[in-house]
């Protein structure tokens, strides 16, 4: 799995970094920030749970 996101779409809510914290972080301005755009396999499913509640629509998974 490759994680890419759009930082420029973020609007700050922050509901990735509640579901899947090892992966997702917020800066000062509350934006996305990635911290590990290669996350382990047992980091899937909270992956798949913050792309589902990013209001943005800013997280893009490429699996393989």
């Amino acid at each position: 799995m490759r994680i890419s996101i759009d930082a420029d779409r973020c609007c700050g809510a922050g509901q990735c970094v509640l579901v899947a914290p090892d992966v997702f972080d917020q800066d000062e301005d509350g934006i996305v920030v990635l911290l590990d755009p290669t996350p382990p396999d047992d980091a899937q499913e909270a992956v798949e749970d913050a792309i589902d509640v990013c209001p943005a629509d800013v997280i893009h998974v490429r699996k393989g």
